[in-house]
């Protein structure tokens, strides 16, 4: 696979997903597009896995100072 940017990705799963549910594919084509979606699944799981890790945000503590907090908790949901 080519390298692409995560949203390029993205859109190309989705557009597969969509002539998959359609249903008006040869059998040969249909197992080449879902052969393709499984890796661009993985490939963007594993670019959101990455990240996840570098996600923080900046919050006030109580006494005013400013301090980073982990959000990767919120990627979860």
């Amino acid at each position: 696979m080519e390298p692409m940017k995560f949203e390029e990705a993205l859109k190309r799963l989705e557009e597969i997903v969509s002539q998959l549910e359609d249903g008006e594919l040869e059998l040969d084509e249909a197992i080449r597009l879902f052969e393709e979606g499984v890796k661009l699944s993985l490939y963007c799981q594993k670019e959101l896995k990455a990240a996840d890790g570098k996600v923080q945000k900046l919050v006030q503590t109580l006494t005013g100072d400013l301090e980073l907090e982990d959000c990767a908790d919120l990627l979860e949901d």
